[in-house]
């Protein structure tokens, strides 16, 4: 899962507005071991979608499509080196600490690996911003120079909104298409759902953080907010 939601025309991110309110008397430490816990997870998802835009680049039917692939892959590599400064910075090498979160989003990239371009597009503009919902929630409640890092990294990129309109056609054309997209959003959705459990239940320190700000002390509501958003995310592209 990258960390880039989609463009200004997406709803904002689960208690993305909520969050900026909650940053300002945020009781958790700006030294609380969790945060590098949530910096080196923010560290490898970028570098994971990196290589995974470049990869799936080579799918776009034209050199539009390869352009714009790329120039997200390379908006990920720029929010990499921000969290490894915000880590250098709290005397944590970045590689060995992001190392711990490898195999939980691997794993998710693996079991979601597009066979097609529409169902990479779709993984681009869904999947990623359910990642940026989870993130930006849990700054909520972080110190400020912490929520900084976080939604800095999360911050619109300007370049998937053109998934929109080549699914919505490619879906209007298509009944056939439009009902295998769907599949593969709710596919998505609980692939998500399912590696952020186990992120959670594997790094206790990170867990830690979370419940000590209280921005996701109540999991099953932050994720029926998620498939709330999903769904409505799935309307923009036609799925629903």
């Amino acid at each position: 899962m990258s960390s880039t939601p989609p463009t200004a025309a997406n709803p904002a991110p689960v208690g993305a507005q909520d969050s900026q309110e909650k940053s300002a008397g945020s009781t958790v430490s700006p030294q609380h071991p969790g945060i590098n816990e949530l910096f080196a997870l923010l560290a490898y998802g970028e570098v994971a979608a990196f290589y995974r835009l470049t990869e799936e680049a080579r799918m776009a039917p034209n050199l539009r499509g390869r352009i714009n692939m790329a120039s997200m892959a390379a908006a990920e590599m720029n929010h990499y080196e921000v969290l490894r400064d915000a880590l250098e910075r709290r005397g944590v090498d970045v590689v060995p600490a992001m190392t711990r979160y490898a195999s939980a989003l691997e794993n998710y990239h693996r079991l979601t690996t597009p066979s097609t371009w529409l169902e990479a597009l779709v993984k681009t503009y869904v999947g990623d911003a359910m990642a940026a919902d989870f993130y930006l929630e849990t700054a909520g409640s972080m110190p400020d120079e912490v929520a900084t890092v976080v939604r800095s990294v999360l911050s619109e990129t300007g370049h998937s909104q053109f998934v929109v309109g080549e699914v919505r056609d490619a879906v209007t054309a298509s009944d056939r298409q439009r009902h295998r997209l769907a599949l593969w959003s709710r596919r998505l959705l609980g692939e998500a759902i399912t590696q952020a459990q186990y992120v959670l239940a594997d790094h206790d320190e990170l867990v830690d953080l979370v419940m000590s700000g209280g921005g996701l002390s109540q999991m099953t509501d932050f994720f029926d907010r998620l498939q709330h958003t999903h769904s409505t995310r799935m309307r923009e592209l036609g799925l629903a």
